[in-house]
């Protein structure tokens, strides 16, 4: 009888490079501060979700469910993949007002094969920036198998795969013209929130140390129109700190413990959201929250 391995069985590029700690632990904050360089993308989700108080208990479930994909069988997939279709389907409006050289009024929908790609793509992005940076670089032929598990992630969410660039060049000419491009704007809230998810993750007091390692190879990971964009610099000494860091983090790979190098990072997401928890119980608010209008 043949077992449930998934939809990104053992020997799938995707899960290889996913399960990985070094991935799961950066390329989320990045992606979707990249992401939001789109302000369909951005304003779409800040107006339909529920958690604009908490946006790292939003960007840990967030987590939790692609994980649940990448690693779970086929069914325990789909009955993510159902709940989020569900909460797509509502998420659909129009632009409020200009946002760069979009005018209000520009229409929006979670299920716009066009905008799920720009969804998936910082993902995949940041998921292989962050692979190749801490593990190894990849040849060309697993690049191209890394984004075609991607298009199939996005398959899995309803995006019409015509509309993704077929190899992971084409990929890379996609994404450098949309980073680059004059549509690129974050509003005002999304450079809150961005810079808020990327260097502001609240942590107990005890993982401050790491967290400022973190923050440093965030910065120096982000394209630099990304920097000019939510008004980031890199210093010298930052830029030196971050090849450090990842120095030190490779030299130690042979010595580390599998159980530590790889794994689902639920843990690690649920403690940032126990610390945001906290946070609001004190009576504070977590960092990059955004009150809802009155």
């Amino acid at each position: 009888m043949t077992g449930d391995h998934g939809y990104f069985p053992t020997g799938s590029v995707l899960r290889r490079v996913h399960r990985e700690r070094a991935v799961g632990l950066l390329y989320g904050q990045r992606a979707l501060a990249i992401g939001a360089i789109d302000p369909r993308n951005f304003v779409g989700t800040l107006t339909h979700t529920r958690a604009r108080d908490r946006p790292f208990g939003r960007l840990a479930a967030t987590g939790k469910m692609f994980e649940e994909i990448f690693y779970g069988s086929k069914a325990e997939a789909d009955r993510v993949l159902a709940a989020v279709h569900r909460m797509h389907s509502s998420v659909k409006g129009a632009l409020p007002q200009d946002a760069g050289s979009m005018q209000a009024g520009t229409p929006y929908n979670a299920l716009d094969s066009e905008l799920m790609l720009w969804t998936i793509a910082p993902a995949a992005d940041s998921a292989l920036h962050f692979y190749e940076l801490f593990v190894r670089k990849l040849s060309a032929t697993e690049r191209d198998a890394f984004w075609a598990d991607y298009v199939r992630f996005g398959e899995l969410f309803g995006m019409d795969p015509a509309v993704a660039p077929e190899s992971w060049a084409e990929f890379r000419e996609y994404f450098d013209a949309r980073v680059n491009g004059p549509e690129a704007h974050l509003t005002p809230e999304a450079l809150v929130v961005g810079h808020a998810v990327m260097l502001e993750i609240p942590t107990p007091l005890s993982r401050w140390p790491a967290m400022r390692v973190h923050n440093v190879v965030i910065k120096a990971s982000l394209p630099e129109r990304i920097r000019e964009l939510y008004d980031l610099s890199v210093t010298a000494a930052e830029r030196a700190a971050a090849v450090a860091a990842v120095a030190a983090s490779r030299r130690a790979r042979p010595l580390t413990p599998r159980s530590v190098l790889r794994g689902r990072c639920t843990a690690y997401f649920d403690l940032v959201a126990e610390a945001e928890r906290a946070l609001i119980r004190e009576g504070r608010s977590a960092p990059g929250a955004i009150p809802r209008a009155a």
